[in-house]
């Protein structure tokens, strides 16, 4: 069994910064790539971004491009999220997961694996 675990949310002013983490642990599952969604209040979940785990090759959405870096830590099974210049728009509850594929690993269906999400609150 994988378990996922993320840290590293909380609230921010507009204009800050919050990096989050997420460290993979447990079952035979080995995994292509890792991403982060995010599930505004009222909304659907959308795809923020990824990372190939042997190539190291990163994947945005347009919304956070400039603004948010993913890295990847191949030793400790773990991968960050760098968020910068935070917007309220960013308020969602983020969600690490392990992806199947390495190529353009976006579709959340392509992820059987996933954390239980930890709250970020940007305020105006």
């Amino acid at each position: 069994q994988v378990q996922l675990v993320e840290i590293g949310g909380g609230l921010v002013q507009a204009g800050g910064s919050l990096r989050l983490s997420c460290a993979a642990s447990g079952g035979t599952f080995s995994s292509r790539a890792m991403g982060w969604f995010r599930q505004p209040p009222g909304k659907e979940r959308e795809f923020v971004a990824a990372v190939s785990w042997t190539s190291g090759r990163t994947y945005y959405t347009d919304s956070v491009k400039g603004r948010f870096t993913i890295s990847r830590d191949n030793a400790k099974n773990t991968v960050h999220l760098q968020m910068n210049t935070l917007e309220p728009e960013d308020t969602a509850l983020y969600y690490c997961a392990v992806s199947k594929i390495g190529g353009r690993p976006i579709d959340p269906d392509d992820y059987p694996y996933w954390g239980q999400g930890t709250q970020v609150t940007v305020s105006s």
